[in-house]
């Protein structure tokens, strides 16, 4: 797992695994001398059992006080945050909660095959608690730690559709920082092959993500680790000609992609 720090107030780790990108965010400092605990979310997650262990030491080394965990979307990979935090409530989209509501076995079992597929040995099944469903497009309060309360920030959460019928994007005003989940990722081409996700949707999300990559510092996509705006707002253009023409970006053609590619074509309504 690799560890990083694209703002004060933002972590990136990156999973050994399909480079699975997580975010650590917290509220920014105040301007009273005496500094509380500033509370923190764990957005996303990474994959194996010792890098969430190792998230839960880098954040409370580093002074984020995990608090809450929210999810971009349903897809198992994303939803693993209560093993690194099992007391925080996990937070997500209207349209995810709905995806999970007495169908969370799948996740469950997908998780479990993976972990046997790649002999995986982890303590405890996945455990996803009671769900808080958020309204997006929305906002969600972060604490600071001025006791003026003045350094109290919020997350604004956009709806992102398309790579799955569900799911949000988030975004982190005080930093300029973007966490798109399965989008923008400098390693995976666009998909919308699974769980009812729709090349008409993905591409409207694309429109939703275009103001906030031109403002942006850093993009966190769910996938390939933190890339800065210039570099996002390049890979914006090749996903909108891929999804507009089926152009598949030179530096995303491998066998995997390619494997991909051909699923999205055969996509119903495609």
């Amino acid at each position: 797992m690799r560890a990083l720090a694209v703002h004060p107030d933002v972590l990136v780790v990156v999973s050994r695994v399909w480079q699975t990108t997580a975010a650590i965010v917290r509220a920014p400092a105040g301007e009273g001398e005496q500094q509380g605990p500033r509370e923190a979310f764990l957005v996303d997650s990474p994959v194996y059992p010792d890098e969430l262990e190792l998230t839960a030491q880098v954040a409370g080394q580093a002074g984020f006080a995990v608090q809450g965990l929210l999810a971009t979307h349903g897809d198992w990979d994303h939803l693993l945050g209560r093993f690194a935090f099992p007391e925080a409530a996990l937070g997500v989209a209207e349209t995810t909660a709905a995806r999970l509501s007495g169908h969370s076995g799948e996740a469950v079992r997908a998780l479990r095959e993976f972990d046997g597929e790649h002999y995986v040995q982890r303590q405890g099944g996945l455990k996803l608690g009671e769900l808080q469903a958020l309204p997006v497009p929305g906002k969600i309060g972060l604490a600071g730690g001025d006791a003026s309360g003045a350094a109290d920030q919020e997350l604004e959460l956009h709806p992102a559709p398309g790579h799955t019928a569900d799911g949000m994007a988030v975004w982190v005003p005080w930093a300029r920082t973007l966490i798109c989940g399965d989008y923008l990722s400098p390693v995976e081409i666009p998909t919308w092959h699974d769980h009812e996700g729709s090349r008409t949707q993905y591409r409207a999300t694309l429109d939703v993500l275009k103001p906030l990559v031109d403002q942006a510092d850093w993009v966190i996509p769910g996938h390939g680790g933190p890339i800065d705006g210039a570099r996002a707002a390049a890979i914006w253009r090749e996903d909108v000609a891929y999804v507009d023409r089926y152009a598949l970006p030179i530096a995303r053609s491998g066998a995997t992609q390619k494997a991909l590619h051909a699923k999205n074509q055969a996509a119903a309504g495609d």
